[in-house]
């Protein structure tokens, strides 16, 4: 039986996303059915949802994890037949009485632009992963804080983006194709920009599944194929000593946090 679970937020719902999943995967043994509400800002809303929760039916109560601001709303949300888990209430009030000062009150600050003095650099971060996807350019590789290297389908593209996005790093991209395989050697363009490598590796059966849902049954997704790029690749690896990631099993935000140490920021 899955446990049913709402994330809900009165602005995007990353935040409470982020820390429910987080805290729930520790339940490895458990199942849940998880429903995001996001921009719930008024009464009325909570309200509508509360009378949701209170005629839900099945054997166990929800979990509600919230990250509401609004001190009315998450009192009306209190109300709810669930088990209740008040984000910001949790942190706020202790945060009131330590600095002797009420909370703002606030809607939707979590994830504003507003007065981030990194916003642009990080928006700018964004704009260089996407022009240094997967070797589309090499021009501007000069500029790199990280070239994410590994077989296709291994998640370069996500991590840049996600590197980009939340730490503003400049992140660039470089498939490893046949032709290296079979000369086995880097690339000249990337031979020379050797402390700005790391390789991000992927057992053989992981990639086929991944490559079967982009084109079944081609050579490409192959078994065969999976296993002769990921031995190539790892041998390229060691030799090369570059530094890597095992992606297998990891989420992109675990695989950046196993990146950001390597970083040759300047």
């Amino acid at each position: 039986m899955k446990r049913q679970v709402y994330f809900i937020s009165d602005s995007t719902g990353i935040t409470v996303e982020a820390l429910g999943h987080s805290l729930l995967s520790q339940f490895q043994d458990l199942k849940f059915e998880y429903t995001t509400l996001r921009y719930l800002d008024s009464l009325n809303k909570v309200e509508n949802l509360c009378q949701t929760i209170n005629d839900f039916s099945g054997e166990a109560r929800p979990l509600i994890f919230s990250t509401l601001v609004d001190g009315q709303l998450r009192a009306k949300l209190s109300k709810a037949n669930a088990h209740i888990f008040d984000l910001m209430g949790k942190f706020l009030t202790p945060l009131e009485e330590i600095l002797d000062t009420q909370a703002s009150s606030a809607l939707g600050h979590t994830h504003g632009p507003g007065p981030d003095k990194h916003y642009e650099h990080r928006m700018d971060a964004v704009n260089y992963a996407l022009l240094n996807d997967d070797g589309i350019t090499t021009r501007h590789l000069d500029r790199a804080d990280i070239i994410l290297i590994g077989p296709s389908r291994s998640g370069k593209t996500p991590t840049c983006l996600y590197l980009a996005m939340q730490y503003g790093v400049y992140a660039a991209n470089y498939p490893l194709v046949e032709e290296d395989f079979e000369l086995m050697r880097l690339p000249d363009i990337l031979a020379k920009r050797h402390a700005q490598l790391f390789g991000l590796s992927i057992t053989a059966e992981r990639l086929h599944q991944i490559r079967e849902v982009r084109r079944p049954e081609s050579e490409y997704a192959s078994i065969k194929q999976c296993q002769y790029e990921v031995k190539q690749i790892g041998i390229l690896y060691r030799e090369n000593r570059i530094a890597t990631c095992d992606v297998t099993q990891r989420s992109v935000e675990e695989i950046a946090t196993r990146i950001l140490p390597h970083l040759h920021l300047p």
